[in-house]
């Protein structure tokens, strides 16, 4: 690389092993939980059509990374996961069975200020559902999201929502403004309307308004549904100033909040029919969330919730080339038995070194196979972090590792 520029662009990040196994763990358990409520994997392109986006997103259009290709096509990035699966129903609805339930995990890019929590090119996990008109649909996901996060083993998992269809006659550059209110205060939102256009005496009837909004029956259907599926009070709350800033919002709009985690929301979602009309000419209705996914693995290492993992569960360490056909046959059946196991590379290494190299991996266990083992037909287990060492058979080792 020129110059020995080894520093990745700001607001991007190389992600070491050991994060990446706690991304692992998260992903997994969040996939478990949609699969078990029948939401299907699909995937999207990174690159797609400017104009697939283009007024769709509202203010945050300046974070896009658009180009233009090599074919002199306007592209964009993929700046979240909803637009392109409004085009991927439509492309692919022939082949998909209503309702259609899908979840994504993938990539995302905006050119937005790097901070705590967020990045430039980001990881977000997506579900939603197709084809129901009703608020179940809205329901059903708003409780997915709630058992994703309680099996994630977050203690206090809160739904936040509202719904746009309260905020009809409030123009969007209000609710954009109201969306800001716990970071810029009510003095803040008003100031916010007024450099958007709107005088202070409008501003602040808009502002009135929304704080008077009350539950409608949509949010009553969703309510009931929550309590039906064993979620008391502690577990969600109306929130009238809740607006969310997406221009394709609409019907009910919710957030999930970590309350013992304070850097914010780790996932928002909406009803969003209008849009996929306008995408598409399909009238199909349309619900879904976005979880914050790299938010989420923040929060659960945050609160210890991650249990520890290893890159391998025992090295099999070798400084006598003698005796690579036994160890080759020990390491097949460690792992025929789903233990994670690792062959040092170098027989040439002293057993210091190879010793030094599994307490750097955490490795908590190695087996040592010399002249006497060999003899006996055993292997040596030594525990890494207590140093003790037995001589073991390999079934007496495969019971001891799992």
């Amino acid at each position: 690389m020129k110059n020995n520029n080894t520093q990745t662009l700001k607001g991007f990040r190389d992600i070491l092993p050991i994060d990446a196994r706690k991304r692992q763990w998260v992903r997994d358990v969040m996939i478990k939980t949609a699969e078990k409520w029948g939401y299907e994997p699909i995937e999207t392109p990174t690159l797609e059509p400017f104009e697939l986006f283009e007024g769709e997103i509202g203010e945050d259009e300046k974070l896009f990374y658009k180009f233009t290709d090599n074919g002199g096509r306007e592209v964009i990035m993929r700046y979240d996961q909803t637009v392109p699966t409004c085009r991927y129903v439509a492309a692919n609805y022939e082949n998909l069975t209503f309702p259609f339930r899908r979840y994504q995990i993938q990539s995302v890019f905006r050119a937005e200020k790097p901070q705590k929590g967020r990045y430039r090119e980001f990881t977000q996990f997506d579900l939603d559902i197709f084809g129901v008109k009703g608020a179940e649909a809205d329901a059903e996901v708003i409780a997915e999201n709630l058992e994703t996060y309680v099996n994630l083993g977050f203690k206090k998992p809160v739904i936040v929502f509202n719904s746009r269809e309260l905020m009809k006659n409030i123009p969007y550059e209000a609710i954009v403004a109201i969306d800001k209110l716990k970071k810029i205060g009510r003095d803040g939102v008003i100031k916010d309307m007024i450099k958007k256009g709107i005088n202070k005496t409008q501003a602040e009837t808009y502002f009135q308004q929304v704080m008077n909004i009350k539950p409608d029956e949509t949010i009553k259907t969703i309510i009931t549904y929550l309590e039906n599926s064993g979620f008391d009070k502690g577990f969600y709350r109306f929130e009238p100033t809740l607006a969310r800033s997406f221009s394709y919002s609409e019907g009910p709009i919710w957030e999930i909040v970590i309350e013992d985690y304070e850097v914010g929301s780790v996932g928002g979602g909406e009803r969003y029919d209008s849009m996929m009309k306008r995408i598409t000419n399909l009238d199909i209705p349309a619900t879904g969330i976005a979880f914050g996914f790299d938010r989420t693995v923040e929060a659960a290492d945050q609160l210890g919730l991650i249990p520890q993992s290893y890159s391998s569960k025992v090295l099999i360490t070798t400084f006598n080339k003698m005796y690579q056909s036994q160890t080759l046959k020990i390491a097949k059946k460690l792992r025929q038995a789903n233990i994670k196991t690792e062959l040092y590379p170098d027989h040439t290494d002293k057993i210091a070194k190879q010793f030094k190299y599994a307490n750097k991996k955490k490795i908590p266990y190695a087996i040592v196979i010399g002249e006497e083992e060999m003899t006996q037909n055993k292997v040596s287990l030594k525990n890494l972090q207590t140093r003790d060492q037995e001589m073991l058979n390999i079934e007496e080792i495969v019971t001891r590792l799992t």
